[in-house]
C-alpha cells in the first residue's frame, strides 16, 4: 500500500512531490542557507545550460526562488543537506547572491531520491536523451526495478523506457554526437536499426537530414545487407549440387527458388572445348518421362 502510494505521488507530479497538495506540517517550507545544501548523488543531469542559469538567476533576482527545493538530511551530517529536486534552483540562487533558500525536508531513501530526480527534469523537458537513458539503466541496474516498474514510477510507457535505453547500446561516437545537440533523440532511435549507425550518424550530420530521411535511409540500407547475405543451402541442395559437379566434370551451382522469384542453376566452364562437351553430355540425357 504504501509504496503504491508513492508511486500515485510520483505520477502526480512535483506538487505532489513537494507535499503542496497536502498540509502535513512536516511538508511546510522552511529556509536553509545555500551552503548547507549538496548537489544531490541521484541528479541524472550532467550538463546545466549556462544561458538557462543566468535567465533563471534574473528572474530570482527580481522574484525570488517560487517553487522550494526538496532535501533530505545528509547520513552523519547535522547540519548538511542533499538536494533531491531542485539543484538548477540552488545553482541559480547562487548566481543571483542569495543567501537563503526555501526547501522542504523529507526522509526520501535512495531510490525514491533518484525516481524523484527523474521525475522533475522529465517533467520540465531539460534533460538529455542520454541522461534520460542512463537515469533508467540506472533504476534498473542498482534498485533492481522492471522497466514496467521504471514505467509506473516516472510516468511513462514500457516502450518508451525500452527504447530510450536502448539509446545506450549506440557507439560511443554517435552517443557523444547526441549529447552535443548534434542529433535529436528521434535521429538516435532512427539510427538504432542501421547496420552501421557511425557512418549515418556522420551522414545525416553532414547533410542535416531529418528523421524520416533517417528512417529511410536506415531501412534501405538493412534491407540491402539482408539481400546481399548468402542464405544457408539444406542438405539435398549441396547434394544434387556434387552428384551434377561429378556427373559434368566442371562446377555446378543452385540457387533455389524463394517467394516471389524463381531458382537458379549455373554450370561454370573454362574453354569453349569444355563448353562443346557439356553441351554434347547435356543432349545424351534423356527427356524426363511424366
Amino acid at each position: 500500500m504504501i509504496e503504491d502510494a508513492r508511486r500515485r505521488s510520483l505520477g502526480r507530479g512535483l506538487s505532489a512531490l513537494l507535499g503542496e497538495e497536502d498540509a502535513a506540517p512536516e511538508a511546510a517550507p522552511r529556509t536553509i542557507r545555500i551552503d548547507l545544501l549538496r548537489p544531490g548523488r541521484y541528479q541524472p543531469r550532467h550538463q546545466f545550460d549556462t544561458e538557462g542559469l543566468q535567465a533563471l538567476a534574473q528572474s530570482i533576482r527580481e522574484k525570488g526562488v517560487l517553487q522550494p527545493l526538496l532535501v533530505r538530511r545528509l547520513p552523519g551530517q547535522a547540519e548538511a543537506f542533499e538536494i533531491v529536486a531542485g539543484e538548477r534552483r540552488w545553482r541559480a540562487a547562487q548566481l543571483a547572491q542569495l543567501h537563503e533558500v526555501p526547501v522542504v525536508l523529507r526522509e526520501i531513501d535512495d531510490r525514491e531520491a533518484l525516481e524523484i530526480a527523474l521525475v522533475e527534469n522529465l517533467q520540465r523537458q531539460d534533460l538529455s536523451a542520454l541522461d534520460e537513458a542512463q537515469a533508467y539503466q540506472r533504476l534498473l541496474d542498482e534498485f533492481a526495478h522492471t522497466q514496467e516498474a521504471v514505467a509506473q514510477a516516472v510516468g511513462k510507457s514500457r516502450s518508451h523506457v525500452a527504447n530510450t535505453i536502448r539509446l545506450l547500446d549506440l557507439p560511443n561516437a554517435v552517443k557523444q554526437m547526441l549529447d552535443e545537440g548534434q542529433l535529436t533523440a528521434g535521429h538516435a532511435r532512427a539510427l538504432l536499426g542501421a547496420s552501421d549507425p557511425l557512418s549515418l550518424a556522420a551522414e545525416v550530420v553532414r547533410r542535416g537530414l531529418n528523421v524520416r530521411q533517417v528512417e529511410r535511409l536506415a531501412k534501405r540500407a538493412k534491407t540491402a545487407s539482408t539481400a546481399k547475405a548468402p542464405r544457408e543451402k539444406d542438405a539435398d541442395t549441396r547434394a544434387v549440387e556434387h552428384e551434377l559437379t561429378l556427373a559434368l566434370g566442371t562446377t555446378v551451382k543452385i540457387d533455389p527458388a524463394r517467394a516471389g522469384r524463381a531458382g537458379t542453376l549455373s554450370i561454370s566452364y573454362r574453354s569453349l572445348d569444355q563448353l562443346d562437351e557439356l553441351i554434347r553430355r547435356l543432349r545424351r540425357v534423356p527427356a524426363a518421362i511424366p
